[in-house]
C-alpha cells in the first residue's frame, strides 16, 4: 500500500493532519478504535497499486481516483463509499443512517466489517469500469 502525501486535517488538531495515521491519532477513544478497524477492512480489500491519501480534510484510498473516504465524528463514525454505492448496497445498510453519500456507523456498536470489503470492492470495480472509458 502506497502512503500519499496530502493535505486535510485532523479532527482535533489546528494542524492539518499529512497522513492517515496522523489522522487517526489525533481522535479520541472509542472513535480512534473504530477508525483503525473501517481502515483494516477497506485496505483487506483494495489492490496493492492503491494508495492512502488525506482528500478534504479526511483519510481516503486511491485506484484510478479516490475510491473511499472515512472520518470520525463526536457520536460516530463515517464512511463515504460514494452514493451509487450506497444506493447499490442500501438492503444490506438497513438499520443505519445513510445520507447520499455517507454512513454513519456509531461508535458502540459492532461494524459490518464483511460489508464495508464489499462496498470497497464495488468501488474498485466502478472505478475500473471509469478508466476503460
Amino acid at each position: 500500500m502506497k502512503k500519499a502525501e496530502s493535505r486535510g486535517s485532523a479532527p482535533k488538531s489546528k494542524r492539518a493532519a499529512e497522513s492517515i495515521d496522523e489522522y487517526i491519532a489525533g481522535v479520541p477513544e472509542p472513535a480512534r478504535s473504530t477508525l483503525k478497524q473501517i481502515r483494516a477492512a477497506i485496505q483487506s480489500a483494495l489492490p496493492a497499486e492503491a494508495s492512502e491519501a488525506i482528500s478534504y480534510g479526511i483519510p481516503a484510498f486511491k485506484h484510478n481516483g479516490v475510491l473511499v473516504w472515512f472520518a470520525a465524528f463526536k457520536n460516530h463514525c463515517s464512511f463515504f463509499p460514494t452514493a451509487s454505492v450506497i444506493a447499490a448496497f442500501k438492503d444490506e445498510l438497513e438499520g443505519f443512517s445513510t445520507s447520499k453519500g455517507t454512513i454513519h456507523f456509531p461508535v458502540d456498536r459492532p461494524l459490518p466489517l464483511a460489508l464495508i470489503k464489499k462496498m470497497v470492492k464495488a468501488r474498485v470495480a466502478e472505478n475500473g469500469r471509469k478508466k476503460r472509458h
